[in-house]
C-alpha cells in the first residue's frame, strides 16, 4: 500500500499530492532540524473516521518546536483542525497522519535561523506497521549494537527529525540478520525502546516499561498504561532494567502509533513464546478503544 494522496496540507492550504515539494537546499534536508508527529485515524461504528488522541500528538508537537527553539507559524488549533481537514480532503476514515514541522531555504550553516518554517500535513492509508503477522504472532527481535541517544546529547523527549538516524541504523542492522525488529540499550546498557516504539516486559502478574528519561514518552505508551491500570491486569512500574530481563520475560510487548501494540516472540535468539494473557488483553482494548467500541478510550475527534 502506497503513502499517495491526493491532497497534503501545506502553509495553510490544501495543495496536490504532487505539488507538495520542498527545495533541495532546505535547511532541515541538510541537518535534520525539524519535528514531526505520527497519529491514526480509526473507523468508527457506524463510519466516519475517529482520530486518537489527537489533541496529545498536537501538544506533543508544540512542545517539540518549543524544545528546538522552532517558531511555530501555526497555532495548535490550526494545525488540529488541518489534521481533519486533510483527512476529510482525501475521504480517508482509516489513515496515517503525519504533521512535519521544518525549515525551508535560505540561509546555510549551522547557525542559520533565519530560514522560514513550513508546517506540512500527509495522511495515507497504513496497515500493521510491522506486519499483521507480527500484531497477531509476534515479531523476532535482537538487541542493537547501536546505543540509544545519551539523555543529555539531544532532547530525547522531542519528537525530531534527525534523532531518527539513530533509528534507522540500528533497524537495518536488525533486519540485515534476520530480525524484524532491534531493542535499544542506553548508554548504562539499560533497556531503552525499540527504533520506534516503546517496550513493555512482563513476568508473571509484574509489568515493566523504562521511565522516561531517555526515551520518547509515546502517547500509545501512556494508553497503555491506562489500560493495564483500568483493567487491573498486573503490577507495573517504571524502572530501568537490564537486556538479561528480555530473556526470561514471559511476554514483552511494543507500543507506538504506527506499531500500535505489538508482541515480541523471541529476542536474541531466546524464545519468548507466543502473545500471552497480558499482552493480548492490553492490544484488544487498545484496538477496541481506537475503534471507538471502549467508551472511556474511544476517539475525542471525529472527521465526519
Amino acid at each position: 500500500m502506497g503513502i499517495e494522496s491526493r491532497f497534503v496540507w501545506f502553509d495553510g492550504e490544501l495543495v496536490p499530492y504532487e505539488q507538495a515539494t520542498v527545495h533541495v537546499l532546505s535547511h532541515t534536508l541538510h541537518y535534520g532540524l525539524g519535528v514531526f508527529e505520527g497519529i491514526r485515524s480509526y473507523r468508527q461504528p457506524g463510519g466516519g473516521g475517529g482520530v486518537f488522541k489527537l489533541d496529545e500528538h498536537i501538544r506533543r508537537l508544540f512542545d517539540s518546536a518549543k524544545m528546538c527553539r522552532i517558531a511555530m507559524p501555526f497555532t495548535p488549533e490550526q494545525v488540529h483542525d488541518a489534521c481533519i481537514e486533510t483527512l476529510k480532503a482525501n475521504d480517508f476514515e482509516g489513515a496515517y497522519i503525519r504533521p512535519i514541522v521544518f525549515l525551508g531555504s535560505g540561509a546555510m550553516g549551522l547557525g542559520a535561523r533565519t530560514n522560514r518554517v513550513h508546517v506540512a500535513i500527509a495522511t495515507w492509508e497504513w496497515g500493521a506497521y510491522l506486519g499483521e503477522a507480527g500484531i497477531e504472532n509476534g515479531i523476532r527481535a535482537a538487541t542493537s549494537s547501536f546505543t540509544r541517544h545519551h539523555v543529555n546529547s539531544n532532547l530525547q523527549r522531542a519528537k525530531i527529525i534527525g534523532h531518527y538516524v539513530n533509528s534507522i541504523l540500528a533497524r537495518y542492522e536488525a533486519n540485515d540478520n534476520g530480525y524484524d525488529e532491534a531493542i535499544m540499550l542506553d548508554q548504562h546498557g539499560y533497556v531503552a525502546e525499540g527504533t520506534g516504539e516503546n517496550l513493555f516486559v512482563c513476568r508473571g502478574d509484574q509489568i515493566k516499561t523504562p521511565p522516561v528519561v531517555n526515551i520518547l514518552a509515546g502517547i500509545t505508551r501512556r494508553t497503555c498504561i491506562d489500560i493495564i491500570e483500568y483493567e487491573k491486569l498486573g503490577h507495573l512500574t517504571e524502572v530501568p532494567f537490564g537486556r538479561d530481563a528480555l530473556y526470561v520475560a514471559d511476554e514483552i510487548f511494543m507500543t507506538g502509533t504506527a506499531a500500535e501494540v505489538t508482541p515480541i516472540r523471541e529476542v536474541d535468539r531466546r524464545e519468548v513464546g507466543p502473545p500471552g494473557r497480558i499482552t493480548r488483553a492490553v492490544q484488544q482494548t487498545y484496538l477496541d478503544g481506537v475503534k471507538g467500541l471502549v467508551d472511556w478510550l474511544k476517539p475525542a475527534i471525529t472527521t465526519y
